[in-house]
């Protein structure tokens, strides 16, 4: 009686014999090599030399090093980093005089660049390049050649189904080709049997995750290299060249230079922000935007655009963020004969969500004291767009955007050291040559004011006044990271290999057609994937019933009584064998 079925027990007493069955037929369903026994290799160092790259190339070493990198990163997360942030790291050193020497040894100051990550991840390229170079010949040569012949007996392979038919075999071969080659199997005649696969693209799915693996390696490291980073903080109406000397702060790669910066400039012309003014959110930003007036290279025409958070500026390799947002209240500074010694805006650091903010207004040329003396003035100055009022009881800002500002400042004279050859932030005010102007009570000197408002210094000795004009500042991060691009498209396609892998099933199939003993043509139809899968018995069953329509079914010699069921027909038993599956 003829039937579909599937094996219940693939891993049963008889798997041998079927594994040595199919022969050919049930190989090179994938170009994953091979796992061989362990055993020692061959004395001399070409055996120790092809060995050793038997193990860099397997897969499980492959996994390893992947997993290694993957941990090597965590200290370069959690442990200050030399290149990112030196400042941090000095910190570091003062407070684990124990731990950092440690840490320097290990090169965990500089994870990236150090021997043992640079190991770790040339190692992986290796064990990457010589996984995919002999996979992707064997592949190759797969394309080229044909599907393999049918095994001796079909009705051992886990999915299978026969029946007897009245067509000829050819006829029975010629439409099985047909039907094979309309459902896009790669099939061909062999002997008395029709063979056909189908699923490459699996394989194509597989290399192209590695492949795609290893344009990301080098996509990181090329960056890594010749990456740069630098910020600027740029008040409204003022500009900014992409040339070192104009970053607050600039780190790069290794390999970098100077003459890879995009050649661009850029005018900050406005800046706007706008907040909620109610609700559980109020005070949260709505939108942050930059209006700029932007050329690229030297003589390039200028042109207008307007950041955004997120929608960066981008010429070329560089793109310019938008990162931060302040208040530079313009200040004016006279000395006792009413000369102006300094104007400008001066920017100052927000400290809180509703911009509260501090800095210092440093007065370095042109004061001269009461006496006639050349003297530097240095004022700490503390900004609030919405003060809260004297009722608050705090000099807090109630509120980011600019309702009721206030400037208080306190006075110093002297000397501020900016000569003494070591850095200082134009933040921040060395006092230690400094001396406190005094009030009547012989406190420090200082005042609240707002805009318009002048501060008399004590004994005529000038004047302080915040303008009207409040301006704002913008903070902008160029970053430049040539392979970003690569890095991108090597992830899009990784994941797109890696779900071509997981989802396509690589399987054949084979037809045979053969006459029998009385005569009448015997069909058999047999399907084999690389997994055990539902998808071969339910592709299979869906096949043997179109081919059945096409090469209908005859009684068996042991004919059923009238009226039943033609037990010949593959469609009567497959959901039968599906149960079993």
């Amino acid at each position: 009686m003829s039937k579909t079925t599937t094996d219940e027990t693939p891993g049963g007493p008889d798997t041998r014999d079927q594994d040595q069955d199919l022969g050919a037929a049930g190989s090179q369903l994938s170009t994953a090599p091979q796992e061989e026994p362990p055993h020692l290799p061959s004395l001399g160092v070409i055996g120790w030399a092809r060995w050793f790259w038997r193990q860099l190339t397997s897969m499980r070493v492959a996994l390893l090093l992947l997993l290694l990198l993957s941990l090597g990163a965590i200290p370069g997360s959690l442990i200050p980093q030399t290149g990112i942030d030196e400042t941090k790291v000095a910190d570091f050193r003062e407070k684990h005089e124990i731990l950092a020497p440690v840490y320097d040894r290990l090169g965990l100051f500089d994870v990236y660049s150090s021997v043992w990550f640079s190991a770790i991840y040339l190692l992986l390229f290796i064990s990457l390049i010589g996984c995919i170079v002999p996979r992707t010949w064997q592949f190759v040569g797969q394309l080229r050649g044909r599907p393999p012949g049918a095994p001796r007996r079909l009705t051992r392979l886990p999915a299978h189904t026969t029946w007897r038919t009245g067509a000829t075999p050819e006829e029975v071969r010629e439409a099985a080709l047909a039907l094979l080659k309309k459902r896009r199997f790669r099939a061909h005649l062999a002997g008395d049997a029709v063979a056909a696969e189908k699923g490459y693209l699996r394989e194509v799915g597989n290399l192209l995750f590695h492949v795609s693996l290893i344009v990301m390696l080098i996509a990181f490291g090329w960056g890594q290299l010749f990456k740069s980073e630098g910020n600027k903080l740029i008040v409204e109406g003022d500009g900014f060249s992409n040339t070192l000397p104009q970053y607050d702060d600039f780190k790069s790669g290794s390999l970098f230079e100077a003459d890879d910066l995009e050649p661009f400039s850029f005018t900050v012309e406005d800046f706007k922000g706008t907040y909620e003014r109610t609700g559980p959110n109020k005070g949260t930003p709505r939108t942050y935007e930059a209006d700029l007036t932007y050329s690229e290279g030297a003589y390039g025409e200028e042109k207008k655009t307007t950041v955004k958070v997120n929608q960066p500026l981008e010429i070329g390799d560089a793109k310019a963020y938008l990162v931060s947002h302040g208040y530079a209240p313009v200040v004016t500074v006279r000395d006792g004969k009413g000369k102006i010694v300094f104007q400008q805006a001066v920017p100052l650091l927000p400290l809180d969500g509703n911009v509260t903010s501090s800095g210092v207004v440093k007065v370095l040329d042109g004061y001269r004291n009461p006496e006639g003396e050349k003297e530097q003035l240095g004022f700490n100055a503390f900004f609030v767009p919405t003060f809260g009022g004297s009722a608050s009881g705090t000099m807090l800002s109630q509120f980011p955007a600019l309702d009721y500002p206030v400037l208080a400042l306190s006075a110093y004279h002297g000397d501020l050291r900016v000569d003494s050859g070591i850095p200082q932030s134009v933040y921040q005010m060395d006092k230690s040559k400094m001396k406190e102007f005094k009030d009547a009570d012989g406190e420090l000197f200082k005042k609240l004011l707002l805009p318009g408002e002048t501060m008399e210094l004590p004994n005529g000795a000038g004047s302080v006044t915040f303008e009207k004009d409040v301006k704002e500042w913008a903070g902008f991060q160029v970053v430049q990271e040539p392979g970003g691009g690569w890095a991108l498209g090597g992830a899009v396609a990784a994941i797109g290999g890696l779900a071509a892998s997981l989802f396509i099933q690589r399987r054949r199939v084979w037809v045979r057609a053969v006459e029998g003993a009385d005569g009448v043509t015997v069909v058999e139809m047999a399907g084999l994937g690389r997994s055990e899968s539902a998808k071969v018995p339910e592709e299979l069953g869906d096949l043997a019933g179109i081919l059945y329509a096409r090469a209908p079914g005859v009684p068996d010699p042991d004919d059923a009584p009238p009226g039943t069921p033609d037990s010949s027909d593959p469609r009567a038993v497959p959901a039968e064998g599906a149960e079993q599956q």
